[in-house]
């Protein structure tokens, strides 16, 4: 009998070991067959208000694909082009510089980009990355770590106004099967904590993009070719949570 249980229990795991790595598999299969590329062709974004085109704000957007606009095809339907179009309305020319590209976790931020986002001397910030830790399996404690110095260095570097974004849900319900949907989701909100935390302690703004849209993008119409990356009516409805938060 000892035997026989111990032959089904080494069965049961194997075939669990199996689906998990099919799954793990299959999650990335879909998002790299798409074969979606960020429409960031300058990197600098001129967004004129005829009616009052003597201030001239700089908005630098860091971040990785989300804030590169990967998922549609004009980088003017990403979220930080049409957060800069709605801060232009409301206060003069933009200056857009995007500060990201895909793959980018907290560490690439730090060596690649934060630099040049401080050389930017923005006026605002929007600061949106962590998707790509969290699938990376980069630690809690090495995550806290990245996020507080670049907080801290763009603090010290810039007198912009910063505005610290939390990861969003991404993925649909046939991108992220079990048990990876509820991985996912409970590391998400984990990050979140970090960043809401170190968010307060630094006296910078905390955006909650991640409660506001939960429920929303279940709903496939939200996500682009890959049902991972945000679709056009995706990153506006972002683009609005986000700047409701600027507004205020």
């Amino acid at each position: 009998m000892k035997k026989k249980i111990t032959i089904i229990s080494i069965a049961l795991f194997i075939i669990l070991t199996a689906y998990l790595a099919a799954a793990h598999y299959y999650i990335y299969k879909k998002i790299s067959g798409a074969g979606l590329k960020s429409p960031d062709t300058m990197g600098e974004y001129i967004i004129r208000n005829e009616k009052n085109n003597e201030a001239n704000i700089i908005y630098t957007a860091l971040g990785d694909s989300l804030a590169a606009g990967v998922g549609v095809l004009r980088y003017e339907e990403s979220y930080p082009y049409r957060i800069a179009q709605k801060i232009s309305g409301a206060g003069g020319n933009i200056t857009l510089r995007d500060r990201a590209y895909p793959g980018a976790k907290t560490s690439d931020l730090i060596n690649d980009l934060l630099t040049a986002a401080i050389n930017d001397r923005p006026d605002i910030v929007t600061l949106l990355i962590g998707v790509n830790d969290i699938h990376g399996n980069v630690s809690k404690t090495k995550f806290s770590e990245n996020y507080k110095e670049i907080l801290t260095r763009l603090k010290d570097g810039t007198k912009a106004k910063i505005f610290a974004v939390s990861i969003p849900y991404l993925g649909t319900n046939t991108l992220l099967l079990p048990p990876y949907n509820l991985y996912i989701k409970l590391r998400t909100i984990e990050y979140n904590k970090i960043i809401k935390e170190l968010a307060r302690e630094n006296n910078i703004e905390y955006v909650d993009l991640y409660a506001p849209t939960e429920l929303m993008f279940k709903d496939s119409s939200l996500y682009s070719a890959d049902l991972f990356h945000p679709s056009a009516k995706g990153y506006e409805l972002w683009a609005e949570i986000i700047y409701a938060d600027i507004n205020k």
